[in-house]
């Protein structure tokens, strides 16, 4: 991993850090907005992963992937902003996940 992988990993965990923070009530937003809507299967599809592989790299259910694709869901906000974190940085996310 180079250095700027690894300043962008802290970056992001940071942030994830922040919104468990932030939904578990122990933090109040300062300037952290979720997204209004997120286009899931545009960031699957750009990964190039089918609905059950999203699910099990990113640790969503098959059920709930499928329900916001088809907008008989939406998701919540702490999952729009992990999607929106996916969309724009997913190697990062991946990293994030293995290592806990």
């Amino acid at each position: 991993m180079s250095q700027g992988d690894d300043v962008n990993f802290h970056r992001i965990m940071a942030g994830l850090e922040e919104v468990a923070q932030i939904v578990e009530g122990r933090a109040a937003p300062a300037r952290l907005r979720a997204p209004g809507e997120v286009d899931v299967r545009a960031i699957r599809q750009r990964l190039g992963l089918s609905q059950s592989a999203f699910a099990a790299r990113f640790g969503f259910s098959a059920s709930a992937v499928k329900d916001w694709e088809q907008h008989r869901r939406r998701p919540e906000a702490a999952a729009r902003i992990l999607l929106t974190v996916i969309d724009r940085e997913p190697a990062a996310v991946a990293r994030a996940l293995a290592s806990s």
